[in-house]
């Protein structure tokens, strides 16, 4: 199977590419526009010469039966369109688009030609977060807090707090029919965002705080007078009465520890077996964290 690999920048080079080159029967394609990151790339994972292209046309070229996308955000609609209208099942990083209108064409275009587009949500393929959904949740509350990091609304909510927001989504037990946010902004820049999703079964909240003094990420699924906490993807401490601990391995690799290896391999396994894989679930997520810009600028005008 030959597999394009479009950006190659860290989370590429570290959690990535390692899971996808050591499948058998993969033939992986590299693509950078720069030409040190292209050489130094493919030599650290032995792609041959003939196997490192410059251009996109290029890696196209080689009849790819699938890419994995991890250029920069701004950059992923032109690339994208490009892949699914070679017919090439790809898999994106999230977000689809700043744009929601471009995450919704990109969604339709992938749709009518008949072509996998899979977004990189890789907290569902957690162990941690996916066992989550075996607990009773009544309550759930994540936090993923960074330090020293303010950034613009956008950019801070679909590069990053999208992952919360997926995850909400993802572990909610039924529908909800209320959207609360609020938010903290300076000098343009959003320091933290609070979002609820209210429902008749469940209640969702979901923080960020970038001015938080801890770089931490933290879920708690709670309900019939249990309580599941989730430290940093890797600890999983259950409360009914005497709290009980299971830390992640020694062996264990990060890549797992955070549902990327599983999602590389959902993705390469329906690739295989002829399924197409549908990025309207992950368009939902998108069209919720435009709610969530679109409440911040509005009180922030």
């Amino acid at each position: 199977m030959r597999v394009g690999i479009i950006g190659l920048g860290d989370i590429a080079r570290k959690a990535y590419l390692p899971v996808i080159a050591a499948q058998p029967g993969i033939e992986p394609h590299l693509h950078t526009r720069t030409p040190a990151t292209l050489h130094h790339t493919g030599d650290a994972h032995r792609v041959p010469p003939e196997h490192r292209h410059a251009t996109l046309p290029e890696l196209l070229a080689a009849d790819l039966d699938a890419a994995f996308v991890h250029a920069p955000t701004a950059a992923h609609p032109a690339l994208v369109t490009e892949l699914l209208r070679a017919g090439v099942p790809t898999y994106v990083d999230k977000p689809l688009a700043y744009d929601i209108d471009a995450a919704r064409r990109m969604t339709a275009l992938a749709e009518e030609r008949g072509v996998s587009l899979a977004v990189g949500f890789n907290r569902r393929f957690a162990p941690g977060y996916a066992q989550c959904r075996e607990h009773p949740r009544d309550l759930i509350l994540m936090q993923k807090n960074r330090v020293g990091l303010p950034e613009e609304p956008r950019p801070m909510v679909y590069d990053d707090f999208i992952h919360v927001v997926d995850t909400l989504r993802f572990l909610l037990p039924g529908p909800y029919d209320r959207v609360d946010v609020r938010a903290r902004q300076e000098d343009g820049l959003l320091h933290h965002v609070v979002l609820q999703l209210s429902g008749e079964s469940c209640t969702a909240i979901g923080v960020m705080n970038r001015l938080s003094g801890s770089a931490e990420e933290v879920l708690e699924v709670s309900g019939q007078d249990t309580k599941r906490e989730v430290r940093n993807l890797a600890e999983v401490i259950d409360h009914r009465g005497q709290p009980s601990v299971r830390r992640r391995g020694d062996w264990v690799p990060v890549a797992r520890q955070r549902g990327i290896e599983q999602a590389v391999l959902a993705f390469l396994d329906a690739v295989r077996e002829g399924r197409t894989l549908s990025a309207r679930d992950a368009l939902r997520t998108h069209e919720l964290c435009e709610q969530v810009v679109t409440a911040v600028e509005r009180r922030a005008a």
